[in-house]
């Protein structure tokens, strides 16, 4: 990728970006760490890696043993989305973070995602999560984390139950060698084939499924 590179930011560089662009328009529970994409030294993307909003997850891909590196990619944002700038950014970004690290992301069947930015970047692909329910706002937007019981007694007219639509959950692995294999042994999720829809798939996916992909 000519006249680009990959950086760690600070967090608060990634506000603007997922405040504005990413169609949530809020920021995750939590970022500890963030990279930008620069394009000739103008800042043009940002990924960003917390701990999963799920705590059990942590427990569910490698066991008790390996929970406190999990990581999740929890969001990655592009202003032009151009070919190859998000599995340039992912990619490097895996490169760039402590080791080693567990690292898991998700695509949204939702919204017909099937995660090509992951298989572009060399995630193990780990299957889909469950269908559930969950409280919703009945307008705009509030994450179901950020609504309680409580909540919903007090103003049961603003919130309903909906159901929430199956994710493809990837793992990706960054380690040394030795590491690596021990962790894939102890992983808990069998390794599957790519998830592929023939008639949507071309070179550019990825990139359209950038703003929409993560929660």
């Amino acid at each position: 990728m000519k006249n680009y590179k990959v950086m760690r930011i600070k967090k608060e560089e990634t506000k603007s970006f997922i405040l504005n662009i990413h169609y949530a328009k809020r920021l995750p529970g939590m970022i500890q760490y963030a990279y930008g994409l620069y394009q000739d030294n103008e800042l043009v993307g940002v990924v960003t890696y917390g701990m999963p909003g799920t705590p059990d997850l942590c427990d569910a891909i490698a066991g008790k043993e390996y929970r406190l590196i999990v990581l999740e990619l929890n969001r990655l944002v592009l202003i032009n989305n151009k070919k190859n700038e998000a599995s340039f950014l992912v990619g490097q970004s895996l490169r760039l973070l402590p080791k080693p690290k567990i690292v898991v992301s998700y695509a949204d069947t939702g919204q017909n995602h099937n995660g090509y930015v992951y298989q572009a970047t060399n995630f193990i692909y780990t299957g889909e999560s469950k269908k559930r329910k969950e409280w919703a706002l009945k307008e705009g937007f509030k994450h179901s984390r950020g609504i309680s019981k409580a909540d919903v007694d007090a103003e049961p007219e603003k919130y309903k139950y909906v159901e929430v639509s199956k994710k493809h959950r990837y793992v990706y692995i960054t380690a040394n060698k030795r590491d690596k294999k021990l962790i894939k042994s102890k992983m808990r999720y069998e390794a599957l084939d790519y998830p592929k829809e023939e008639s949507k798939y071309y070179e550019n996916d990825t990139n359209i499924e950038t703003q929409l992909l993560l929660m």
